[in-house]
C-alpha cells in the first residue's frame, strides 16, 4: 500500500467521532503516512496520539501542508460551516488540495462546495461510508464515490485502508445520492422488520423464532441480522450510534430528492413519521431501530 499513497505527503483528517475514530486509526496503522487530526473533543485526540497521530487545535492546522483532508462530520450542515469559517478549508485551501467528505450531506449543497473548492484549484470529494462502528473499526465499510475517474483512482488505495467494498458512483454528487438512498432503503427495511415483530408476537409467534426463519427465507438481510437480531429483538438501543436524529437528517435529504425527481417516496414519507414521532417521545438520541417500540405499541386503546 505505502507504493500506491506514496503520492501523499500528509493526510489531515477532522471529526472522530463514532466512525471518525476508527476511520483515522486505520489510515494511521495502514498508510504509514503523517496524519494531523482535529476535534472538539479531547478524548479521541489523546487515543489516537499512541497510535502516531499528531493532534491539532484547529482546523488551519489541519489544512497546512494537508495534500488530502477527510472529513467525518454530522451533518452536510457541519460541513459546510468547517468549510466556510473563517479560518477554515476553503479560506486555507491551495491548488491540487483533495478534501474528502465522508459524511451523509446534502446533494445540492455537495455540488456547491464542489463547485468553491474548484475555484480554488482544490478538488471535493463526496465519498460517504456505509455500514457498522464495528465495521469502522474492521476496516471493512463501505464507501461510495462521487468523483472523476482519475481522482477516485488515486484515492481507492488509501480509501481501503478503513474500506472492503468501495463504488465509484459517478461525478460529484452520486456518492451522495447512491449512500442517501441506501440509508432510505434501510430504513424502511428496520420498519417492516419491527411491524412484523409486533405482527408476530401478538399473533402468538416468539420473535426470536420468527427473526431466525426470516433470515432462512427470502426476507432476509443485512438489516434483519444486525438491526433486527441485534436491536429490535433485544430491545437494546444504545446512545452513540447512528441515533434518530441522525437517521431523520439523512431520510431528509431522501425525501428532498424525491421531491426535486418527481418521485412520491411515500415508503419513506411513513418512516419520517415514526422518526418524528420518535424524536417527540424523547428518543432523538437513541440508535434509530428505536422506533420499533413505538410500532410494538400498536394503535392507541389496542
Amino acid at each position: 500500500m505505502m507504493t500506491s499513497v506514496k503520492r501523499f505527503r500528509q493526510i489531515g483528517f477532522i471529526g472522530l467521532g463514532v466512525m471518525g475514530e476508527p476511520i483515522c486509526r486505520n489510515l494511521a496503522c495502514k498508510t504509514g503516512l503523517p496524519i494531523r487530526a482535529y476535534d472538539r473533543e479531547p478524548a479521541p485526540l489523546q487515543r489516537l496520539r499512541s497510535e502516531g497521530v499528531h493532534t491539532v487545535d484547529s482546523l488551519l492546522h489541519v489544512s497546512e501542508g494537508s495534500d488530502l483532508i477527510f472529513l467525518s462530520l454530522p451533518s452536510g450542515e457541519i460541513v459546510r460551516e468547517v468549510a466556510h469559517a473563517p479560518a477554515g478549508l476553503l479560506a486555507a485551501a491551495c491548488p491540487g488540495q483533495i478534501v474528502v467528505d465522508l459524511g451523509t450531506s446534502s446533494v445540492d449543497m455537495t455540488r456547491a462546495l464542489a463547485a468553491e473548492f474548484s475555484s480554488r484549484g482544490a478538488i471535493f470529494v463526496d465519498a460517504p461510508v456505509a455500514r457498522t462502528r464495528a465495521a469502522a473499526e474492521a476496516g471493512t465499510l463501505a464507501v461510495m464515490v462521487g468523483s472523476d475517474v482519475e481522482v477516485f483512482d488515486l484515492l481507492r488505495p488509501l480509501i481501503g485502508a478503513f474500506a472492503s467494498d468501495i463504488t465509484r458512483c459517478g461525478p460529484t454528487g452520486c456518492g451522495q445520492v447512491v449512500k442517501i438512498l441506501n440509508n432510505m432503503v434501510l430504513f424502511e427495511i428496520v420498519v417492516a422488520i419491527s411491524e412484523a415483530k409486533a405482527i408476530g408476537e401478538r399473533s402468538g409467534v416468539d420473535p426470536a423464532l420468527l427473526f431466525d426463519a426470516l433470515s432462512k427465507g427470502s426476507a432476509d438481510s443485512f438489516a434483519l441480522r444486525n438491526h433486527g437480531m441485534k436491536a429490535v429483538l433485544p430491545g437494546e438501543f444504545p446512545e452513540r450510534a447512528f441515533s434518530v436524529e441522525y437517521a431523520r437528517k439523512d431520510l431528509g435529504y431522501a425525501l428532498q430528492l424525491a421531491r426535486e425527481t418527481g418521485i412520491d417516496a411515500r415508503g419513506a414519507r411513513i418512516v419520517d413519521g415514526w422518526l418524528e414521532q420518535a424524536i417527540d417521545a424523547g428518543d432523538g438520541k437513541k440508535y434509530h431501530p428505536v422506533i420499533s417500540r413505538l410500532i410494538g405499541r400498536g394503535k392507541e386503546g389496542e
